[in-house]
């Protein structure tokens, strides 16, 4: 089953991270989020503003770009935030240990396209797209926990 679509409407970044700050509560481990965009449409910025909303401790949240997946230790168990943009084929996706990580910790996957056949079915997709001078995004999902999720998320964010 297939969810209908949720459109968000971030007119400034601001916007963009208090949802991120909003969802991250809510999250547990074996959640995956996939989000996809242009370069430049604040997929970074939301997976920071998340990820920060759950450290037990504040820490710098760099782009993982080059390193290919950040971990952070929290209360809420691992996260791992993976950029995926300069990934070639499944196989290097499955040697960062990405795919293993999608059972017991929170991930948050930047250009998830590079997964393949690989990406877990119960994500949650968020489709970032600039919007005038802002941002719209259109989560996507057919796991039921994420309407349960969302509807509580749109209401604090």
């Amino acid at each position: 089953m297939t969810s209908s679509p949720l459109t968000l409407h971030w007119p400034a970044a601001d916007d963009t991270a208090r949802t991120g700050r909003a969802l991250g509560p809510v999250l547990t481990a074996g959640d995956v989020i996939l989000l996809t965009g242009d370069v430049g449409a604040g997929k970074t910025h939301f997976a920071r503003a998340l990820i920060q909303s759950i450290l037990d401790v504040p820490e710098d949240v760099p782009s993982p770009t080059f390193t290919l997946v950040q971990v952070y230790d929290t209360a809420r168990g691992a996260v791992w935030h993976a950029d995926l943009y300069r990934i070639t084929s499944d196989i290097e996706v499955d040697e960062l240990g990405l795919v293993d990580a999608f059972d017991d910790a929170i991930c948050l996957v930047e250009w998830p396209d590079r997964l393949g056949p690989i990406a877990p079915e119960t994500a949650l997709s968020i489709a970032i797209a600039t919007e005038g001078t802002g941002r719209a995004a259109t989560l996507t999902w057919t796991d039921p926990r994420w309407a349960r999720r969302l509807a509580q998320v749109t209401t604090d964010a």
